[in-house]
């Protein structure tokens, strides 16, 4: 195979080729082949592909028609590696989920339902359920169709644009099995307390200061020449905590992810900076805001001692991050816990027609 259609699209904060699941190879190793041509890996520019030379520009959204009852479309994420020749599905991505409503409906897997058209999406990553509202209004002839323009921003992300409002449901224990996965609000890891947590993404938080950072670091700062031995230390909890997030060797998968917390210091709930898991977030994924948002209603976790959370059974949190912040609903119980969550984001489509390999 030497070519297929892709619709290449920005969803939220991240951006990547988006498949028809019929348009790929069905064998998942001549699958992965294909993808590393398309996206130019192994190699740290991915001059030779489409890819961005970063972990937020190499990804993969594979849809299809769901025969799930209640469910539209099924999507399977797969992160390209740059410079590896990895493809995997070890993980979710609620960035690139923002761009699945509107490209099932741009390829007729949904048909539009009015000016807002619910898309609900099974994420086969990890068998959890979002529904997307994708704006599908009239245009001139009388036809639906799917609109990117509008008033909606999201830090990290310039302009505004269509919003795309995604609801979560039943995320806890999407990788590793529960929402605590040792059952602890902390475990202490290379002498480091540390919150191994899975909200929709396997993430470990702890705070910033406990490894020598300060936790308002930018990008380049994290990723710089003098950051490495941190950068090394918080690769060894990684490493350790693994199988403790029943999630066996990570030492080639994309998860845990690194928060590393603080004190807001912007009026928000948290201060995070994240590792995905080498290089540093130029923002926070969506799922990965979700999953600390969570951590800090954990009573007695490292991101609970340094969060600014409100009082009620709905909670508005403002997620902190090196480009600005990501708002996180979180709806409690009775006894605490987590019963949904819901994220603004904004997606639009940049390309579509052939990849060559």
């Amino acid at each position: 195979m030497n070519q297929a259609p892709v619709m290449w699209m920005r969803g939220g904060t991240s951006k990547g080729g988006y498949f028809l699941a019929s348009d790929l190879p069905s064998d998942e190793d001549e699958r992965a082949t294909f993808l590393l041509g398309v996206m130019g890996s192994p190699d740290p520019r991915q001059i030779d592909g489409m890819g961005g030379a970063d972990p937020l520009t190499s990804k993969v959204a594979v849809v299809k028609k769901s025969e799930r009852e209640g469910v539209d479309v099924d999507y399977l994420f797969l992160q390209v590696f740059v410079d590896q020749a990895i493809v995997t599905d070890a993980q979710n991505c609620g960035n690139i989920l923002a761009g699945v409503g509107p490209f099932a409906i741009e390829r007729h897997l949904v048909e539009p339902a009015g000016d807002v058209t619910q898309v609900t999406i099974y994420m086969e990553n990890t068998g959890q359920i979002a529904v997307a509202s994708v704006e599908t209004p009239l245009d001139e002839i009388g036809r639906r169709h799917v609109n990117y323009y509008g008033d909606a921003k999201i830090d990290g992300v310039p302009g505004s644009h269509a919003p795309v409002p995604l609801e979560f449901r039943d995320t806890a224990g999407s990788s590793c099995g529960a929402l605590l996965p040792t059952g602890n609000a902390f475990d202490e890891i290379e002498g480091v307390r540390c919150t191994l947590i899975d909200n929709g993404m396997p993430c470990i938080v702890f705070k910033a200061e406990d490894v020598g950072a300060t936790g308002y670091e930018t990008r380049g700062e994290l990723e710089a020449d003098a950051f490495k031995p941190i950068r090394d230390k918080i690769e060894a909890i990684r490493l350790a905590a693994g199988p403790m997030m029943n999630l066996g060797d990570v030492s080639e998968k994309s998860v845990p992810k690194m928060t590393l917390v603080a004190a807001p210091k912007n009026g928000g709930a948290l201060t995070t900076r994240v590792f995905i898991p080498h290089r540093a977030h130029a923002s926070i994924g969506v799922l990965g805001a979700v999953t600390a948002a969570t951590a800090a209603l954990v009573e007695g976790s490292p991101a609970a001692e340094v969060a600014d959370v409100p009082d009620g059974p709905e909670k508005t949190l403002s997620i902190e991050h090196p480009s600005g912040e990501t708002t996180c609903i979180l709806k409690v119980d009775d006894a605490g816990e987590v019963t949904s969550a819901a994220l603004l984001r904004t997606a639009r489509k940049l390309m579509d027609g052939i990849v060559y390999v």
